[in-house]
């Protein structure tokens, strides 16, 4: 991944450093995720759509939020090379969602996942990272296969799967997005268990 550049805060303080981008498109920029996220982490993982869609990961304090990012996305940087990114936008630089490629241990494919605070909904930001992150995984890593999971009853999940595969056809080598509603992509897996989706796509995962 890109190397880091350290950020002052408004007291002149020097911040903990922030990895540069690992993509960006016109309105976004991603990064890989550190410990100094936790507070935004907190906020996210505690949303009502986030709790409903995904499910409680019992993360109230931003110490809690620290172990998630370590154990997840952290870890997954690690072990693959890709992960969930924080996604901000570039003209503010406001932290607004996550957005990324997960490789669980359950599953054989690469899926894609996201999901964006509230106020930043509806505003084409997940097609946006999600295509993003796809081009990247076939240019950086390599990658031949996507899938999208959705349960079958996140009807806007599985519209936007459907407006990803296109976009995604045109920015990258993969063959289109592979839409698999969850239980189909167990049944394939000989029985592993599949996440559900989240509302706005963002994946359940086995380990964040």
């Amino acid at each position: 991944m890109s190397g880091a550049a350290d950020t002052g805060t408004a007291g002149g303080a020097r911040a903990a450093a922030v990895p540069a981008p690992v993509t960006t498109t016109a309105r976004l920029a991603l990064r890989e995720f550190v410990a100094a996220d936790a507070p935004f982490v907190r906020a996210l993982l505690n949303d009502p759509d986030w709790i409903r869609y995904i499910g409680d990961k019992n993360v109230r304090s931003d110490d809690e939020a620290r172990g998630y990012l370590e154990r997840g996305p952290i870890a997954m940087y690690a072990r693959t090379g890709f992960g969930l990114y924080h996604v901000a936008l570039r003209a503010t630089g406001e932290a607004i969602g996550m957005c990324g490629l997960i490789k669980r241990d359950t599953l054989p494919d690469v899926d894609v996942g996201f999901a964006f605070l509230p106020a930043h909904r509806g505003q084409g930001y997940a097609l946006e990272s999600a295509a993003a992150v796809i081009a990247h995984g076939a240019q950086a890593h390599g990658l031949t296969r996507v899938v999208a999971i959705a349960s079958p009853d996140n009807a806007r999940s599985l519209r936007l799967h459907s407006q990803l595969t296109p976009v995604a056809d045109a920015m990258t080598a993969i063959s289109g997005i592979t839409k698999i509603r969850a239980g189909q992509h167990a049944r394939a897996s000989r029985g592993a268990q599949a996440p559900s989706s989240a509302s706005h796509g963002a994946m359940r995962t086995t380990t964040m």
